[in-house]
């Protein structure tokens, strides 16, 4: 496998050979990453040779086990990376890896990188052995979705209600993600360290054992990988220009507030979350996008079910629809998984508001209700009139979910408070 993989890597005679990248053929976390970036590093003239090599060793002049601690880059003109120091230098190769090579320069994040890297290396057996990780009984899945917004509440008398708000959003969406890491744990039997690491911090999506499954991703091409890039970064400047230039020009501060808030979505929903996906996506790992072009949708369940916060319908599908569906059918379950969202939405809306309790819910609600007409009258499901009815369900009465007091009391302090005001 080896010597096939270092016939892959093996750079094309128009690029200047730079180097070797020398990695432990005997674990598989090490081969998948190799086999991960097997293209992008070969385009830029670097081979994969294994660390068990005799010459390897001898060109580093150390011991077996010394070789195998971390992974190494030996450069063409004789110099040696090694560890974190390793993963900064081939960052540096690479274009969208090149803000971690710079943040690197500063000390602190120097360190970091080197202590989390320590920290994969020991705890990379995981993905050698074939013992199953361990996974998390059930009340510790479910103590941090428990925990987390407990402890967030306490906090509410003495920080703003912007802070509030972001404070409880990040306590429910971190203990969400340690649920489902948990569940999926189970379901796996075994999961990388790093990949896990990955998940709960630097990629937005809720569908944990697709992003944790070992398997290698379809390929994403370059030119696709470019075009997502682009577009993501074109919705993240026009969602700066709405933020800091277009809403400080609106007369009424509601109106203000709500061009704020179509900016703040399209910079973190529709670009940063497409960038985390595309990212993951170009290293072969399976991250369904979040956002799916949900203009596009025919119908209220197709919008809420397939293309709006495909990582909260994940979640809502997996611990709310099927269980009560199982005892209520699908109509009950329906209404009690919008009804579900509605009260999230309510501890991230209302409840930093101080204010406009029962809107959220009662928006959920009219989503569920469209969900179950849709059910019965085929016509609102389908082509230009189901395209109509989503629009017009969805659209209108948003304004009940982000009511004036959360504007007035949330949206436009935070504004103020980042300079866009």
């Amino acid at each position: 496998m080896i010597s096939e993989l270092t016939e892959i890597t093996e750079p094309a005679e128009s690029v200047p050979f730079r180097g070797w990248i020398l990695f432990d053929r005997d674990c598989s976390f090490c081969r998948e990453l190799a086999l991960r970036f097997e293209n992008v590093l070969a385009k830029r003239g670097f081979c994969f040779e294994p660390l068990q090599q005799k010459w390897v060793q001898r060109r580093l002049k150390l011991t077996r086990d010394e070789a195998l601690e971390e992974m190494r880059v030996l450069t063409s003109a004789g110099e040696i990376f090694g560890g974190a120091d390793a993963v900064v230098a081939l960052a540096r190769q690479i274009w969208w890896a090149t803000p971690l090579a710079f943040l690197a320069r500063l000390p602190f994040v120097h360190a970091l990188l080197h202590r989390l890297y320590r920290w994969v290396a020991a705890h990379r057996t995981c993905a050698i052995n074939s013992t199953a990780t361990r996974p998390f009984p059930a009340r510790t899945r479910w103590a941090a979705l428990a925990i987390f917004p407990l402890v967030a509440l306490g906090t509410k008398p003495v920080l703003s209600a912007w802070e509030f708000m972001w404070l409880m959003a990040a306590a429910i969406f971190f203990g969400c993600k340690w649920l489902t890491l948990g569940t999926s744990i189970q379901r796996l039997g075994r999961v990388c360290p790093f990949r896990a690491a990955a998940y709960l911090l630097a990629w937005p999506g809720m569908d944990a054992a697709r992003f944790l499954s070992p398997d290698l991703a379809p390929r994403f091409p370059r030119w696709a990988m470019m075009r997502e890039a682009a577009f993501a970064s074109g919705r993240i400047l026009f969602g700066a220009c709405l933020l800091f230039g277009v809403s400080r020009h609106a007369t009424e501060p509601v109106l203000s507030g709500w061009i704020g808030m179509v900016g703040m979505i399209l910079i973190l929903h529709f670009g940063l979350f497409d960038l985390s996906n595309t990212g993951w996506r170009a290293l072969r790992v399976d991250a369904a996008p979040i956002m799916n072009h949900p203009l596009c949708s025919t119908s209220v369940s197709e919008f809420w079910g397939r293309r709006w916060n495909a990582a909260f319908n994940d979640l809502a599908v997996r611990l709310v629809f099927r269980p009560v569906a199982r005892h209520t059918g699908i109509l009950a379950a329906t209404l009690i998984a919008f009804a579900v969202s509605g009260l999230i939405h309510e501890l991230v809306i209302s409840l930093p508001a101080g204010a406009g309790f029962g809107l959220p819910t009662a928006y959920f609600l009219l989503q569920g209700l469209a969900v179950v007409a849709e059910r019965k009258w085929t016509v609102l499901r389908s082509g230009t009139p189901g395209w109509f009815f989503t629009m017009i369900v969805v659209a209108a009465p948003a304004y009940c979910l982000f009511h004036p007091p959360f504007v007035r009391n949330v949206i436009l302090p935070f504004m103020r408070a980042i300079g866009a005001l």
